[in-house]
């Protein structure tokens, strides 16, 4: 008897490419992100969208803080219309990014998630930066 893992029948070579090539237009990952950042290479905003308070405790260089539920077409207006957008949350057990994406596809704006988040990030050996919050 197969086991779990073979039990359902994998997918043709072909069927896989599909699949795959498809998923690596929505998402990327951590080790791409940094190394773009790393190598002057940033050609995408990077948006954090967990709460304020938490970007300030630590995110990622070069993050934009923007809390999924404040994404709308007047926060996003300095942006031009061709800009991608990749967002994070704090990791595989929050869904803020995908709200995100949701809200930036609506908007009819490019965005792929990092998958991971800050806990993917953190995982790989990777850097948070603290910022001090001030009042205005």
């Amino acid at each position: 008897m197969p086991s779990a893992v073979a039990r359902p029948a994998a997918a043709s070579s072909i069927e896989a490419l599909a699949h795959f090539s498809h998923l690596l237009r929505f998402e990327t990952d951590c080790w791409d992100v940094h190394h773009a950042i790393s190598n002057q290479r940033q050609d995408f905003v990077l948006l954090d969208v967990r709460g304020e308070t938490l970007y300030h405790q630590g995110h990622l260089p070069n993050a934009v803080c923007l809390p999924h539920s404040r994404i709308s077409s007047e926060s996003l207006n300095k942006y031009s219309a061709d800009t991608l957008f990749v967002v994070y949350c704090a990791g595989p057990h929050c869904n803020g990014a995908d709200k995100a994406a949701v809200k930036l596809a609506q908007l009819n704006h490019s965005v792929k998630k990092m998958i991971g988040g800050i806990t993917g990030w953190l995982d790989e050996g990777f850097s948070l930066i603290s910022t001090t919050k001030v009042d205005n």
